[in-house]
């Protein structure tokens, strides 16, 4: 594999133990030419102001507040910064990384997706920032797919990601 996987060795990854993608929704609707959309599990507001050092020992990171679905799944969200957290697990093997882009339907609704890099070697329920910009507010709907993974390969193999937020949110 060289460059960006595609649909047929994201597939193949799948079968592998660990998956590159576990608790997924729907395999064939997610599971996209050149990446893998991932899904919405929950989401919140910040209550508190975050801070980040010089070390990792002044990192403090912001309390937040779930916000609950309506009884359709949905949830009302006003203009502003919120995190998400996704239904999908991801281990990504020491030769591949990741990055996240957010969907076009959800940048044409005005609300964009802001990612970190999936590392090699994390394995992990991510989190993300998600920005509410269209003025007049945005829904969304639970289990809704929001951001596309597109998995690179490396050059080689690498030790692999080692910090604080390995194996984060697998409960």
């Amino acid at each position: 594999m060289n460059g960006v996987l595609s649909r047929e060795d994201i597939r193949k990854l799948l079968k592998q133990k660990p998956p590159l993608v576990e608790n997924y929704i729907d395999l064939e609707q997610q599971l996209q030419p050149s990446g893998f959309d991932i899904t919405v599990r929950d989401i919140a507001m910040f209550q508190t102001p975050g801070q980040i050092g010089v070390d990792n020992a002044q990192r403090q990171l912001p309390e937040l507040a779930p916000l609950m679905f309506d009884g359709l799944g949905f949830v009302e969200l006003i203009p502003g910064s919120y995190i998400i957290t996704y239904n999908e697990i991801v281990h990504i093997p020491t030769n591949l990384m990741a990055l996240a882009r957010p969907r076009s339907s959800l940048l044409r609704c005005g609300v964009s997706v802001g990612t970190a890099v999936w590392d090699a070697g994390y394995s992990g329920r991510s989190q993300s920032l998600l920005v509410v910009y269209n003025q007049r507010g945005f829904r969304l709907q639970k289990d809704a797919r929001v951001a596309q993974l597109v998995f690179f390969s490396l050059t080689s193999d690498t030790e692999g990601y080692s910090g604080k937020y390995q194996n984060e949110n697998i409960h």
